[in-house]
């Protein structure tokens, strides 16, 4: 009876150490991520209470809103002191869309290629598109600007769109191709043996299967693109300068003047389109990023 009882009771003492070691590995996670979010999200939180800030207290330490005011979102806008933030968000929406859309592309048939036929290099191709998605970009400013200056390309779109380009693709290449790996081959076999050719498959059985994981690279390809600023700030001109070079050369009402708080506030009208695209798309966004690294 005795024998009982002590097992009874230490059967019990265990499952409530098994419950309170689960309760603490819960509490961990949940703290591991209110710290992640907290050091993710305190700088734009300060970007956006200093743009709403006056001038006067650029340098105030009061963790909300003090001193509210609309001036640094209409100074921004504002061409009295030089600054062009209007054209500049259109050339970064231009060269963003561009980039995304000749990027994606090129990825969708280069990824498939990877994916589905088999030739030999293939994985040498692969190796290829990754090393060259670890090259440091500050190593092309040099020979892209005597290139782009021997050809008269300086200062145009194409300068400017061209690397973008160069950079997203890797991206996208490497992001499809483990998505159309994960694809049922049956379904293209089915359609061919149907009568489609393999491109009529493609097209009309693996695409819209494979538009989570499209959406997916393009939002990703096209806010690499909207946030680049290295090649765009030694490539562009006056006329084509992307936003993130407009608003690095911001300049005050007043000679000498550091305008700190237009600057926040034209990072926060940048930081807008990509949060609102992050929102409307937020489901698309993670069944592509977890379709691809499921298996089956």
């Amino acid at each position: 009876m005795s024998t009982a009882v002590l097992t009874r009771s230490t059967s019990g003492l265990s499952l409530s150490r098994r419950r309170l070691g689960a309760r603490f590995a819960s509490a961990r996670t949940y703290l591991g991520l209110a710290v992640i979010v907290v050091w993710g999200l305190a700088p734009v939180y300060w970007m956006v209470i200093t743009a709403f800030r006056h001038s006067d207290y650029t340098f105030d330490t009061t963790p909300w809103p003090t001193h509210v005011t609309l001036e640094n979102f209409a100074s921004v806008f504002s061409t009295d002191t030089g600054n062009h933030f209007t054209r500049a968000l259109i050339n970064s929406t231009v060269i963003g869309a561009v980039t995304t859309a000749i990027g994606l592309v090129v990825g969708i048939f280069t990824a498939y290629a990877l994916a589905r036929l088999n030739f030999r290099g293939k994985h040498l191709v692969l190796g290829l598109v990754l090393a060259a998605s670890m090259f440091p970009g500050v190593a092309l400013l040099t020979p892209l600007f005597q290139l782009f200056t021997t050809i008269g390309w300086f200062g145009t779109y194409q300068a400017l769109i061209i690397p973008n380009i160069s950079f997203v693709l890797p991206l996208t290449i490497y992001t499809l191709t483990a998505f159309f790996k994960e694809l049922p081959w049956e379904l293209e076999e089915a359609a061919r043996i149907d009568g489609a050719s393999r491109a009529q498959a493609f097209r009309m059985v693996l695409l819209p299967l494979a538009a989570p994981g499209l959406f997916t690279t393009a939002i990703l390809a096209f806010i690499a693109s909207w946030n680049e600023y290295l090649i765009s700030s030694q490539l562009s001109n006056d006329v084509t300068q992307p936003a993130t070079v407009a608003i690095a050369q911001f300049a005050g009402s007043k000679p000498h003047e550091e305008p700190f708080t237009s600057v926040m506030a034209a990072g926060t009208v940048v930081t807008i389109p990509l949060v609102i695209i992050v929102i409307l798309l937020q489901r698309r966004i993670v069944s592509g990023l977890t379709a691809g690294g499921v298996k089956s």
